[in-house]
């Protein structure tokens, strides 16, 4: 079974896993109010969801 010649560094090992990136959240618009909310969630600024009220939102909050 063939095995290294020499010991990989840090360096070296670390850029291969460079691809564990970050990425922003999907956002979509609400249908009530126009607002941007995470998409099959209630809209935190209207309180709608699929066009139904679900949630009463304070406002001045």
């Amino acid at each position: 079974m063939p095995n290294p010649k020499k010991k990989m560094s840090r360096t070296r090992r670390n850029k291969r896993r460079t691809h564990y990136v970050l990425e922003a959240p999907q956002l979509s618009t609400c249908e009530n109010c126009g607002s941007a909310k995470m998409p099959h969630r209630i809209c935190p600024g209207c309180g709608f969801y699929g066009g139904r009220k679900i949630v009463e939102v304070e406002e001045g909050v």
